[in-house]
């Protein structure tokens, strides 16, 4: 495999040497972390630069080959490594790092969450489903009044009706127990557009909640910056 691209050094002293007002660490100490750009946030996640590249050029490289956070937080380890000085130690903190972003997103909105409209779904889920490169297929479990009991994760990859079936649905639901359930599940193309299978996989499940006195809600899909509703599409 060849190198990537080089890091560009916007100084060739260490960051040691800079003057403490400038350096990240002291940043944060000093103001907090919320005054830091996002280069110096992801540099403090690097901690190391190499050769006479500092971790501030190594974070400033990676966020201009990327373009942006977002691009670079649904990248894999290897991708990341492409740039120069990036070995695996720094790329795998960088992942976990994203990934702890995502879980403490979602695990704040749930406790005691209220859902009365798609857009509270995805306000709580989107950051944490709308980057995955595989998709995710989870179960919410309400309450009476619609609050979140706590969210299932049924299955991971292409979503059938062999991964999805009603009784790994439902069976949390009527383990906690829950008085209704909205199905979720992520795009990874990006499009947001419910596929045939996902239509005939939710018409499914809705009519499995019938029988079982546990409604489904509606079946929200989460694409990049979009997302779809089943249920005010009409779809359930």
């Amino acid at each position: 495999m060849t190198a990537g691209p080089v890091a560009r050094p916007s100084a060739r002293l260490r960051i040691s040497e800079w003057h403490p007002s400038e350096r990240p660490r002291e940043k944060v100490l000093a103001r907090g972390a919320g005054e830091l750009s996002d280069t110096e946030l992801l540099a403090l996640v690097i901690r190391h630069g190499t050769r006479g590249v500092t971790a501030v050029d190594l974070a400033r490289s990676l966020i201009d080959e990327f373009g942006g956070l977002p691009r670079l937080a649904s990248r894999n380890v290897r991708e990341i490594g492409r740039i120069r000085g990036m070995g695996l130690t720094k790329s795998v903190g960088i992942l976990a790092a994203f990934e702890l972003g995502r879980r403490a997103a979602a695990g704040s909105g749930i406790a005691k969450t209220s859902i009365s409209s798609p857009r509270d779904v995805v306000r709580v889920y989107g950051p944490a489903l709308r980057h995955l490169k595989q998709e995710v297929f989870k179960v919410i479990l309400l309450d009476s009044a619609n609050h979140v009991l706590r969210d299932v994760t049924i299955s991971t990859g292409i979503l059938n009706s062999s991964l999805v079936h009603p009784r790994e649905v439902f069976q949390p639901a009527i383990l906690e127990p829950a008085a209704g359930i909205i199905l979720l599940h992520n795009h990874p193309s990006g499009n947001p557009d419910p596929s045939g299978e996902d239509i005939r996989i939710t018409r499914q499940l809705a009519e499995a909640g019938k029988i079982l006195g546990i409604p489904v809600h509606d079946h929200i899909i989460i694409a990049d910056h979009e997302s779809t509703s089943f249920a005010e599409r009409g779809l359930l």
